[in-house]
Order: C-alpha cells, then structure tokens, then sequence
C-alpha cells in the first residue's frame, strides 16, 4: 500500500464560503507531488475536492491512481484532518 506524506497543509474558515482548504502531499513512489483543494459548507460529510499535481504534470496513470485512493474514506479522511488541523492552529 503507498503511503502518503503531508508536505502542508492549510484551511481558512469563513460563515459565507464554509470551509476551504489545501493539503500539498506526496505518495511513495511517485514522482511529483500533489496539492487537493477541499472545499465543505460544514465541515461534515460535504466535502468536495480538486485534484492537481504541485507544480509541474506527472503521469496521467499517477493521478488516476491517486484518485482511487482518494474513493477509500481512510485516505481522503487523513487529508481533510490534516487541513482542519491546520485550521486549528
């Protein structure tokens, strides 16, 4: 199983536009890190998310793969906490 680095994270809040966040980070083996913006009116269950590559394009089969393990609750959940952990500081 690949295991994700966090590089950073940040998250802002505001009553208007909910919560909005981004996580920069990396899965072993692949070449170029990610950044996923999330985006949620509550902070629940609402969550939608873009995906992109950091700074400069890798494969299409990398980010591809990178999305179906964001379709797993225990990946996409550790880079929502890992925004709202940045929000709490």
């Amino acid at each position: 199983m690949n295991m994700i680095n966090i590089l950073k994270a940040n998250m802002e809040h505001s009553k208007e536009d909910g919560y909005l966040g981004h996580v920069q980070f990396g899965v072993e083996g692949h070449e170029h890190p990610y950044e996923i913006t999330l985006q949620s009116l509550r902070g629940k269950n609402d969550w939608s998310y873009a995906l992109n590559f950091l700074s400069e394009s890798g494969k299409e089969e990398d980010i591809e793969a990178v999305e179906e393990l964001l379709e797993e609750d225990e990946w996409f959940d550790l880079l929502v906490n890992a925004g709202l952990q940045a929000l709490e500081k």
